[in-house]
């Protein structure tokens, strides 16, 4: 289990980057905003508790059981991944500039080309929207794609994004596993 950081371990923590957990060829590589400070604090993905990122993978069914954020690599041998629009970490995503994003979205074409998962799930409707320059793109799958990566936007897990319920959260998520399960894709993305 995670000891929770101090304060002064968060602040500290302003700027630092996380080590993507990628490898070449994965089913599906979740995308974030950028890290929050607890997450820099403790070196792991979506780590803040509240967040709703690990109960929705595994109530989706993309884990077979809840994975703790310090389990990420686990998820390789699922067939995921998990990366960021922008890789320093910061307290709140809103202070992240537009040319942040931008240059961020560039960043990460550049990495989904290198690693060519078969989706990339961008967890964060207006983060996507101003990284990609698709001012009306909703949750759901996307016309664009990233060389053969296709594209899936995802609602924000934060507890914050009060929109969206754990349930709700856990159906979308769900709905990407079921299209990313297709005849020809590895049973690792079926773990039941």
């Amino acid at each position: 289990m995670l000891e929770k950081p101090t304060k002064a371990q968060q602040a500290a923590a302003y700027g630092k980057t996380i080590p993507d957990v990628l490898a070449p060829g994965l089913d599906v590589v979740f995308c974030g905003i950028n890290p929050g400070l607890y997450s820099g604090a403790v070196g792991f993905h979506f780590a803040r508790p509240g967040n709703r990122f690990w109960p929705a993978l595994q109530a989706s069914g993309f884990t077979p059981r809840l994975l703790r954020p310090e389990e990420q690599r686990q998820l390789l041998d699922l067939g995921l991944g998990i990366t960021n629009v922008v890789a320093r970490t910061t307290a709140r995503a809103d202070e992240l500039t537009d040319d942040e994003l931008r240059e961020g979205g560039e960043i990460l074409a550049r990495k989904v080309e290198k690693y060519r998962p078969r989706w990339l799930a961008v967890v964060g409707i207006t983060a996507y929207r101003v990284a990609f320059g698709e001012r009306h793109a909703e949750v759901g799958p996307q016309n664009r794609t990233i060389g053969t990566t296709k594209v899936w936007l995802l609602p924000n897990p934060s507890g914050l994004n009060a929109h969206w319920s754990p349930q709700t959260l856990a159906e979308e998520f769900a709905r990407l596993r079921v299209r990313a399960v297709t005849a020809d894709s590895p049973e690792r993305l079926n773990p039941q």
